[in-house]
């Protein structure tokens, strides 16, 4: 595996941190300075500023109720991240996943490579729910075109389940398996529509009701 890679899984760093960590000479390979490009085996000794560094061997999966307003990487350029909201020894995890800045609800964070791939890959077909604000009534018309036909964008077909939730057409609980980039706001907003609430409830097996109400997160079994 390359170092920048390993260190970065195991510190919780991003790959652009570590970069410039090894080009301070920061990280060491058995006893020499790491050099961008160098690979590392299991028996290899790293350390990061002079402490050693292995990987992690119990698999930890937390889900975190996410606030609008933060950001799901480690470098916010700015604004806050969602590990601002975690204790230090959680920011080795990774999101599965992503909210934009402005989507709130479940987001899941692990170390678990194997239940990222089964949450996040098509084969899986895993279903994310949200709750989704609109800034007016949803036609019945653009309702049965999102449901039966789907609406075409510039990477493919979107094709989402909705459910109303308000008589005035405007909350709506909406399911789908993709999770191409601002899926579900891009869709409405080829209909004319501006969404002015995303909020994730489910994913997959994983749902905020499996929460109390004041949690901000729960580290899972």
């Amino acid at each position: 595996m390359r170092i920048n890679k390993f260190v970065a899984q195991v510190s919780g760093l991003s790959r652009r941190a570590v970069d410039r960590a090894i080009q301070e000479n920061r990280v060491t390979i058995n006893q020499r300075r790491a050099k961008l490009g160098d690979e590392v085996i299991e028996s290899d000794t790293v350390t990061l500023d002079n402490r050693p560094i292995t990987p992690a061997v119990k698999t930890l999966t937390i889900m975190l109720n996410k606030p609008v307003g933060y950001v799901c990487s480690r470098d916010g350029q700015g604004s806050q991240t969602v590990y601002d909201l975690l204790p230090a020894e959680h920011h080795v995890l990774k999101s599965v996943g992503r909210l934009d800045k402005s989507s709130s609800g479940l987001l899941l964070l692990t170390n678990d490579g194997d239940l990222a791939n089964q949450l996040t890959h098509p084969r899986y077909a895993k279903t994310k729910v949200y709750e989704v604000g609109l800034d007016k009534s949803l036609q019945p018309l653009h309702q049965q075109m999102i449901n039966d036909t789907g609406i075409q964008l510039e990477d493919g077909r979107s094709q989402l389940t909705l459910q109303k939730l308000d008589e005035a057409g405007r909350d709506w609980r909406v399911a789908m398996q993709e999770g191409r980039n601002r899926q579900i706001r891009r869709t409405f907003e080829a209909l004319g529509y501006r969404v002015t609430k995303l909020h994730r409830t489910h994913f997959g097996p994983y749902g905020l009701d499996q929460m109390a109400p004041t949690q901000r997160y729960k580290v899972l079994d």
